[in-house]
């Protein structure tokens, strides 16, 4: 029998890889300031700013949040390139120095995105995308952070058959694409690309498959700890995004449709609704692939005697 090959935990790489996660999620709720504060044009051209590359404009005004949102950018892709060389140069994955990859690739999709955002003049289709690729982003760093850990690399998976159907390998999955479609469609209400009953009433569809996902991984396997942890966050950020969407509709939408310009309330709510939204998706994410670790799925095998046993797919 072939010795296992144990794979060396790099303590270094993964710091990093949760440090860039963490600089990601300021990188969203710095993007949410720029859409809440209506300061997206603040800065009407791009790359540069005003005409230049290098020069600190006067942070004043909606400039503050556009070119400060633009230097967190610039910064997470400096992290990004060092996270995939390293990534590259030090794992023997094969598929996590695909990963590296992936996330290198999707941070310059986003600045481009970014950019066409204000050289289109803010289409809502655009900026939708961009904020969908910076949450994509978002999760393949908390991904990263996820497979270099040391729990991941040194445990031995605890291994619980599924054989209910649906399985909750596939309650996950339609649990990342309700959130995905969400995602959509509160990024075409802010950008006023789309009314804003859609986003409200799909909030209902959410609130089931999540629930429905959650309550069956913390009830059947409530035993295996990787499952039920991101399971419990999953079900508890839900509760607190669905609370910070009902302040955000009454913030915007009924207290300040008529306001000459963004209140303080609004933005606060809106931002920390989207900044919740980005940890509940990632949440999903790392839910989904340790089900698909720990709970793969099987099918019923007949066996002599009449039973049937488990048999992985």
């Amino acid at each position: 029998m072939p010795k296992e090959i144990e794979l060396p935990y790099n303590k270094g790489l993964h710091n990093f890889a949760i440090f860039t996660s963490c600089v990601t999620l300021l990188l969203i709720v710095a993007g949410a300031l720029v859409t809440s504060n209506d300061a997206g044009l603040s800065v009407p051209d791009w790359p540069t700013t005003f005409g230049s590359i290098y020069k600190m404009p006067h942070m004043i005004g909606g400039v503050k949040y556009e070119h400060g949102h633009r230097m967190v950018a610039e910064f997470v892709g400096l992290l990004t390139i060092i996270l995939a060389v390293w990534t590259w140069r030090a794992e023997k994955r094969r598929w996590l120095r695909l990963l590296g990859l992936a996330a290198l690739a999707t941070v310059i999709v986003q600045g481009i995105l970014g950019g066409m955002t204000v050289l289109l003049l803010l289409p809502a289709a655009v900026s939708s995308a961009h904020a969908a690729v910076a949450q994509t982003f978002f999760c393949i760093a908390v991904c990263i952070a996820v497979f270099t850990g040391r729990q991941w690399i040194q445990e031995h998976p605890r291994t619980e058959f599924d054989t209910r159907r649906p399985t909750l390998f596939t309650l996950t999955l339609l649990s990342i694409f309700v959130l995905y479609v969400q995602l959509l469609l509160g990024a075409m209400f802010r950008h006023h690309g789309l009314s804003w009953w859609p986003h409200v009433v799909h909030a209902g569809v959410i609130a089931v498959v999540l629930s429905w996902t959650a309550i069956r991984a913390i009830s059947v396997y409530g035993q295996v700890e990787a499952v039920k942890r991101p399971a419990v966050l999953m079900l508890s950020l839900m509760v607190a995004q669905l609370c910070l969407g009902f302040l955000a509709f009454i913030t915007r939408v009924m207290w300040g449709q008529d306001a000459a310009q963004p209140e303080l309330p609004m933005v606060i709510a809106t931002v920390i609704h989207v900044a919740v939204g980005a940890l509940l998706l990632a949440t999903t994410v790392v839910l989904a692939i340790q089900v698909w670790r720990h709970v793969p799925v099987s099918f019923a095998e007949p066996i002599p005697g009449g039973e049937q046993k488990p048999v992985a797919a």
